[in-house]
């Protein structure tokens, strides 16, 4: 019985990560039953990373407000509604409405998963391992999602990829609802309805600025952003109250999160239009393809919890950066006719590195925020992993599009590998000489 909140939790997450994965090898038998052309097909896929990048900081908020198990059980249950109507649709605008539900969904789900994980777990080494087996759910989901969509497309129909949603949605609703902790209820703090319409302005366009690298939007959302530091300055209550970042631990890992995802899902982008258009390989080879990183991702993020347990984040955080960064440059020796045994080791070094920190990353950060902004603060590394994402898809994909395949291949495999270097950079800084960290702060419980 101890274990059932983090089955409910994990089989919830589980849904949301491979949804956005699993779509993308269903999208040519979609497209032939439901026409719509590519822009169709594009917003199948980017309206839901849109509302769920976007929505995250508010979701966070309202799950302090209301409760999170409130709130994670809401988004349980229009994540596995709008399944349903995405494995109904007549027509691609109904699918993009109903995978824009499926993203509201997710982001209610997602951040108050982590500030349940904080009141059903109380023992912090107990809390470690649990999201350790978080991130796992969560490697396994990315990595799995196209090996699943490949297989059911193949099997049965592209509607499958979405039925699959909904007797996990059930299982997770009925576990949910009996044993998931109600700790912190009706906290009783501020929505900022200001600072929340601003946040999703500016999140929004900026995911959307970069996906369709268009100027006026990355524009307007800078603007957006500015407005949001200075609303939230001077309101009251604020969504996010800036005194968080004067944390280093939590400013930190926030950069991590961002970090990490640019890199590693930007790669997963490249490599699997390297491996589909340069190597000819379908859906589902491609996907098998990927499967060692898959693999190593649920592997490793179980071995970070226990390492978290015994010597705290940072060091974990480290090394799994160091190592991600190793295995996303090795990539860049992949050529048009390299033997994939040669790319299976850094394959490996990457999805380890990847899932070794996101552990660390989430548990410093939630550790460092005050117990009543757990939701508000698993928002936050949540938004800038969906922000990370969305950049790195655009920016890497950019790179292989704008020329020849191989060098832009290349050459985005080496801007993966900087990001966790970079990100790496950052996680070593002393804590006293991080940029932001008021003069005479204490370290969080646990450092970056």
């Amino acid at each position: 019985m101890r274990h059932m909140p983090l089955i409910a939790i994990c089989l919830g997450y589980f849904m949301v990560i491979l949804d956005a994965t699993v779509v993308n090898v269903a999208l040519p038998a979609l497209g032939h039953d439901l026409g719509g052309g590519v822009s169709g097909l594009q917003w199948v896929v980017d309206g839901y990373t849109l509302v769920f990048a976007g929505l995250l900081l508010s979701a966070g908020s309202l799950g302090d407000r209301l409760g999170g198990r409130r709130v994670f059980v809401l988004g349980l249950a229009l994540f596995t509604l709008a399944s349903a109507a995405c494995a109904t649709a007549p027509s691609v605008p109904l699918l993009v409405s109903a995978r824009v539900a499926q993203g509201l969904g997710a982001a209610l789900l997602v951040p108050s998963s982590l500030a349940l994980l904080r009141a059903a777990y109380d023992d912090p080494r107990e809390r470690a391992r649990a999201i350790g087996i978080w991130g796992a759910v969560a490697g396994i989901a990315a990595a799995s999602g196209p090996v699943i969509g490949g297989v059911l497309v193949a099997a049965i129909s592209w509607r499958a990829v979405f039925l699959l949603n909904l007797p996990v949605g059930v299982a997770a609703l009925l576990l949910a609802r009996r044993h998931l902790p109600a700790a912190g209820e009706r906290t009783g703090i501020g929505l900022d309805p200001v600072g929340q319409v601003l946040a999703v302005a500016a999140l929004t366009l900026l995911t959307f600025g970069v996906i369709e690298k268009a100027l006026v939007p990355l524009l307007v959302s800078l603007a957006l952003l500015a407005a949001f530091v200075a609303c939230e300055h001077r309101t009251r209550a604020p969504m996010l109250p800036l005194g968080l970042f004067h944390n280093p631990t939590f400013s930190g890992a926030s950069f991590v999160g961002l970090a990490i995802n640019l890199g590693f899902y930007g790669q997963l982008f490249v490599v699997s239009l390297y491996f589909q258009q340069v190597r000819g390989w379908s859906a589902l080879a491609t996907g098998l393809a990927l499967l060692p990183e898959g693999i190593f991702v649920a592997i490793s993020s179980a071995l970070s919890g226990r390492a978290m347990g015994r010597v705290g984040p940072r060091l974990p955080m480290i090394a799994g950066l160091l190592l991600g960064g190793a295995g996303l440059s090795g990539l860049a020796a992949a050529g048009e006719h390299t033997s994939y045994v040669l790319l299976v080791p850094p394959l490996i070094a990457a999805g380890f590195g990847m899932a070794f920190t996101m552990p660390a990353a989430t548990n410093a950060i939630i550790g460092a925020a005050p117990a009543e902004r757990a939701g508000i603060a698993s928002g936050v590394l949540n938004a800038s992993r969906q922000a990370g994402g969305a950049i790195g898809v655009a920016l890497l994909g950019t790179l292989v599009a704008s020329g020849a395949f191989i060098p832009g291949l290349q050459a985005a495999m080496l801007v993966a590998g900087g990001a966790f270097f970079v990100a790496a950079a950052v996680a070593a800084l002393p804590v006293e000489r991080r940029v932001g960290s008021p003069a005479g702060c204490s370290p969080a419980r646990s450092s970056t």
